[in-house]
């Protein structure tokens, strides 16, 4: 249902990017350097406001303008400020699109969120210049985006933009805390059962449905998709009636979970959907429980085999089951503190691990 919108958006992103890097002599130039430097500026003083200690938590999220997704970052910030003494806590957002919309207030009042490198530039400023800093990617999968965030940190340890102290590169220790669903056994086990535990009862009830965002495959880095896969097989060792599906996953669609509810048998009842996502903000309220319906006495799939235009919400109702706005849980997983829990052992686990060695011991085999 996304395709299209998402090709859009990587579009828009990519303009977006380049505005941020471009040089010259023109006035364009001028001003995006202008506007580069006003950021940078903005971002030095909240740090410089906010230090209480020597050592800082970056988390890396995608971003979202929703409130609800607001709260939950907010939650989270002051969950790790509660479980990590001695840190100072700051939350970025990764995407441009996301952070402009959210300048601009999109659906709620208008708020500033800022790129990793403008936070991890800062903390390097000489009279800032925290001694350890740790990156922790609030992302679900080791994917496209996780790859961001490992790509933040390898530019500023080689200082890519030539204007940090390279003798503070030298001996500032950088850590990484990984994704909620890096390790194919033990953080898909754990997961599972913490889902299963909040959700026993639900899928007594009917079929729970978790939505996760996924990867196109020419963006499915490291073959992260596998790990939607590899939940579902865990949560249905405690009921057959859990399933894991995606927006942007191949063969991974809403209709391709009907067909495996189908298979198993399942052919009525009542489905619970819930976002497999960090926040429940654009696909949760939209591509999930919105109200976008494509039906025409019939649906027809794309090449992919997706129904787009069609949220999940719509589509399971129009094939017969109980799913409607009461069947809906719109709760990100950092609003589940079991779930969020996982993500903060992943930085206890970078804290007491040795220092970041960001390629060989952070990318998924």
């Amino acid at each position: 249902m996304k395709k299209i919108k998402f090709l859009m958006m990587a579009a828009v992103a990519l303009i977006t990017a380049m505005s941020f890097t471009a040089c010259g002599d023109d006035d364009d130039d001028k001003t995006v350097n202008n506007n580069y430097t006003v950021y940078q500026n903005a971002v030095n003083q909240t740090v410089k406001a906010q230090k209480k200690n020597s050592k800082a938590i970056l988390l890396v999220a995608f971003g979202s303008t929703w409130q609800q997704a607001y709260d939950a970052f907010d939650e989270t910030v002051s969950a790790y400020k509660a479980a990590f003494q001695g840190y100072d806590v700051y939350l970025s957002f990764s995407s441009a699109i996301c952070i402009n919309r959210a300048a601009a207030g999109e659906n709620v009042a208008p708020r500033n969120f800022y790129a990793p490198p403008f936070w991890l530039t800062a903390f390097a400023q000489p009279d800032i210049q925290y001694k350890e800093i740790v990156v922790q990617s609030l992302q679900v999968i080791p994917g496209e985006e996780y790859t961001r965030v490992i790509n933040y940190i390898k530019d500023f340890a080689n200082n890519a933009n030539g204007d940090i102290d390279d003798n503070y590169l030298a001996n500032v220790t950088l850590k990484l805390g990984v994704p909620l669903l890096q390790d194919a056994e033990k953080d898909v086990t754990a997961v599972a059962t913490a889902l299963n535990a909040l959700y026993a009862s639900k899928s007594a009830e009917g079929v729970v449905a978790f939505m996760g965002h996924g990867n196109p495959d020419s963006y499915d880095t490291y073959k992260a998709n596998v790990r939607y896969t590899q939940l579902e097989d865990a949560l249905q060792k405690y009921n057959k009636n859990y399933y894991v599906g995606t927006v942007d996953m191949k063969e991974n669609f809403k209709t391709h979970v009907l067909a495996r509810m189908q298979a198993n048998g399942i052919k009525s009842g009542k489905v619970f959907c819930h976002p497999l996502m960090s926040i429940d903000g654009d696909h949760g309220h939209n591509d999930m429980a919105g109200d976008d319906d494509a039906w025409d006495n019939g649906f027809e799939a794309n090449e992919e085999g997706e129904v787009e235009d069609t949220s999940w919400k719509m589509y399971f109702s129009h094939m017969g089951y109980e799913c409607n706005n009461s069947t809906m849980i719109e709760k990100g997983l950092l609003e589940l503190p079991t779930i969020r829990q996982i993500w903060m052992n992943h930085t206890k686990d970078a804290i007491s691990g040795e220092p970041l060695d960001f390629y060989h011991s952070k990318n998924p085999e």
